[in-house]
């Protein structure tokens, strides 16, 4: 066991209406999932933490589910952070090569440079992102270790986020006595696992709907260009069926999940579903229609909102592979079609790719953010844990930017 324990990781996808954690072990094959463990999660309101006891309890409970499954112990894990307050910019640094030879230290000063930008004390950087390299005037470099030239320019996707936030996230998971090895922004991880290189070099938007936020990342020439988080998901559709049809939040869920779709004209007239009512109220027999007349505009609205900041990130013209949705609420029947009138470009739903191990059961857009936490993990393991204990915390992360921007501190 104490083997296998070293070549662990463990992503927890930290959800507003589920918390996922996930065992991947590395192998000579590859990464293999070996652990899943999901609760309902409670504590968490469009994406980020508004009651630390109910999360605790709640990521408690998936990684126990986890750990008997993969028969192992958990220690750290690679958290995901999503939430309206995430906002994505580009940015680029340029600096003189000192030897005529691009080092590992160049490479690190440029990035340096292109992060050296005023950022308000409440947020925190999340990510750095290299997009590109460009050496002299010679652009479109992905790797410049060893080249020469001159100058070197660096362009950045820089991804901030409220710092109480990703505090509230590593308390969180302290107090379910795990360690944070690094936060991730959740629509990047679910690009992880979902897309295939092909599509992010042709160019390709990849749109994560969960229950309480709607996660946006788009990629262009195998870089990350934009990200955004709207707070919108598949609860608002819940919610909209519980008003629409008068009946409590869980039977709408039910009903929703058994009997949802958002197009009403795939639907014919005589189906019909039994909706119980509030109040010890007598059930009612009702129309699918009408439930599909609740959810397709409220879908609508999800894309158009998610079209709109497409068209304002400036890269609508080059996601030439088209749209890739996933996440919990893209399970429902209609989403693709729907969202192909409304982008006007081939949509297909994504699902958890490129892993092996238990892949029946992960192979769901549900799994999407913890498989990518995984996968995530493993490209990026030589990440420094942060402490348990949350002094030591709240110092790495002061730490983290200072180191960032000490001219502004």
């Amino acid at each position: 066991m104490s083997n296998r324990k070293e070549n662990l990781i463990v992503g927890l996808d930290i959800g507003t209406t589920k918390i996922c954690t996930i065992i991947g072990s590395m192998t000579e094959s590859g990464l293999e999932i070996v652990g899943i463990g999901t609760s309902v999660s409670k504590g968490l309101r469009k994406g980020v933490v508004i009651n630390i006891e109910s999360t605790v309890q709640s990521i408690r409970k998936a990684l126990q589910e986890a750990e008997l499954m993969a028969g192992c112990e958990i220690n750290s894990v690679f958290a995901g952070i999503a939430g309206a307050h995430i906002t994505g910019f580009n940015s680029q640094g340029v600096i003189a090569i000192k030897n005529r030879e691009v080092t590992t230290e160049d490479i690190q000063r440029v990035i340096d440079a292109a992060k050296a930008i005023a950022i308000p004390m409440d947020r925190e950087v999340i990510h750095v992102l290299p997009q590109e390299y460009i050496i002299d005037d010679q652009d479109g470099i992905m790797e410049p270790l060893g080249m020469s030239g001159v100058r070197l320019e660096a362009k950045v996707h820089i991804v901030t986020g409220a710092v109480a936030s990703a505090q509230n996230i590593i308390k969180s998971c302290n107090k379910a006595n795990v360690n944070v090895a690094d936060i991730v922004l959740e629509p990047l991880a679910s690009s992880e696992s979902v897309l295939s290189l092909d599509e992010k070099e042709l160019g390709v938007a990849i749109v994560d709907i969960g229950g309480g936020t709607t996660d946006l990342a788009i990629f262009v020439d195998g870089a990350i260009k934009h990200t955004s988080v709207l707070s919108l998901g598949g609860n608002h559709l819940t919610n909209d069926i519980a008003v629409g049809l008068r009946t409590p939040m869980a039977e709408a869920e039910r009903i929703k999940r058994t009997y949802g779709s958002c197009l009403t004209s795939d639907i014919s007239a005589d189906e019909t579903i039994e909706v119980p009512s509030v109040g010890g109220r007598e059930p009612r027999i009702l129309s699918r229609q009408l439930l599909a007349e609740i959810l397709e505009p409220r879908v609508e609205e999800i894309f158009t909102l998610v079209n709109r900041e497409i068209v304002r990130s400036g890269y609508e013209d080059l996601i030439a592979s088209g749209v890739v949705i996933t996440g919990g609420t893209s399970i429902l029947p209609g989403m693709p079609e729907l969202a192909e009138q409304i982008f006007n470009l081939p949509v297909r739903r994504g699902s958890p790719q490129g892993v092996g191990g238990l892949i029946d059961v992960v192979n769901s857009p549900i799994y999407a953010t913890g498989v990518g936490l995984v996968i995530y993990g493993s490209k990026n393991q030589q990440c420094e844990n942060f402490s348990i204990g949350e002094e030591k915390v709240f110092d790495r992360v002061m730490r983290r930017m200072k180191e960032w921007f000490g001219e502004f501190f």
